[in-house]
């Protein structure tokens, strides 16, 4: 049996990106349940990949209660439906052993990694104390993707003098604010840009000088969106969100690993549930952006356990 639900979880504090503002994790969870024992998965539909809640668990509904994870990969796209399931599908695969999903599929069991912490968009002044209070993390990374770009970099950067610095754009720049920030980015210790130009629209990136390592995000969802980013873009960020689940996202990694691409993995706004699994992927990964639960004002039962600025690996009673 395979059931899905709606649910939501209080942000701490508003989050604003370049397309918008929000209060709280929309989420959707996926459980499936055989012989007794049942695995689950969460999945955040996202508007700009033209998801919603409710197409998110029709596309669930709609499959046969008895579907395989390798049926999967077919059944449904890439996204946010297919991830719900796939997730689920592993935990459920390893509950059903008694083994956890490392040991299930014979990898090393995972480590604690050093994630990222975002600062929302905000205002100079706002982001500048933001940066403060969390100075102590080993890498803020900050929305931007505006006009005032400048001065909230550098607001950041005396909020927290020690820290590294990602800047995530969300698609708001072009080529000549990308060439024109450059040289302010790597001297204020920027050590990666996510999507500086839209996705579609990113052929500007192609051979210009990139003093600071440029990571494609919305331009990457699975291993068919490799095609035609060499000379583009540096890094990689892995969302299982993208990928739609797991499997997909292990597979991705090692193909952008042996196109000669650096990994960074990441996360949508979600649960511990969400971040499980891919800290699976983002074992050895550049960088790893898995801090969705520090942003909830509420959590699932048995959260991942973060501490000095790394997030650990998921106890059973969560997933996997």
């Amino acid at each position: 049996m395979i059931s899905v639900e709606a649910e939501r979880f209080k942000l701490a504090e508003v989050f604003t990106i370049s397309r918008g503002s929000k209060t709280e994790a929309a989420v959707v969870t996926a459980r499936v349940t055989r012989g007794g024992v049942t695995g689950q998965g969460e999945a955040v539909p996202y508007a700009r990949y033209n998801e919603s809640i409710e197409s998110v668990i029709a596309q669930i509904e709609g499959l046969p209660a008895d579907i395989t994870r390798m049926d999967l990969q077919e059944a449904l796209p890439s996204g946010a439906a297919r991830n719900a399931v796939d997730c689920a599908l592993w935990d459920l695969e390893a509950k059903t052993l008694g083994k956890r999903v490392w040991e299930m599929a014979g990898w090393p069991a995972p480590q604690p990694e050093v994630t990222c912490y975002t600062l929302s968009l905000d205002t100079p002044e706002r982001m500048q104390a933001a940066a403060a209070r969390h100075a102590d993390r080993p890498i803020l990374k900050i929305k931007l993707g505006t006009a005032d770009d400048m001065a909230r970099l550098e607001a950041v950067r005396r909020g927290a003098p020690q820290s590294k610095i990602l800047v995530d754009a969300n698609e708001g720049w072009d080529v000549a604010t990308y060439l024109d920030l450059a040289p302010h980015l790597q001297r204020l210790g920027v050590v990666l840009v996510e999507q500086p130009l839209p996705a579609g629209a990113d052929e500007g990136l192609r051979g210009i000088a990139r003093p600071v390592p440029i990571c494609a995000d919305e331009s990457c969802h699975d291993r068919a969106s490799l095609e035609g980013m060499a000379g583009k873009y540096d890094f990689i960020n892995i969302k299982l969100d993208k990928t739609g689940g797991l499997t997909e996202a292990l597979l991705l990694r090692d193909a952008a690993v042996q196109q000669g691409f650096g990994i960074m993995v990441g996360c949508m706004v979600g649960s511990s549930l969400a971040m499980a699994p891919a800290l699976i992927v983002a074992q050895g990964a550049g960088f790893v952006d898995l801090d969705g639960p520090l942003l909830l004002a509420q959590d699932r039962d048995a959260p991942l356990r973060y501490a000095e600025g790394m997030v650990y690996p998921p106890v059973a009673e969560l997933w996997g």
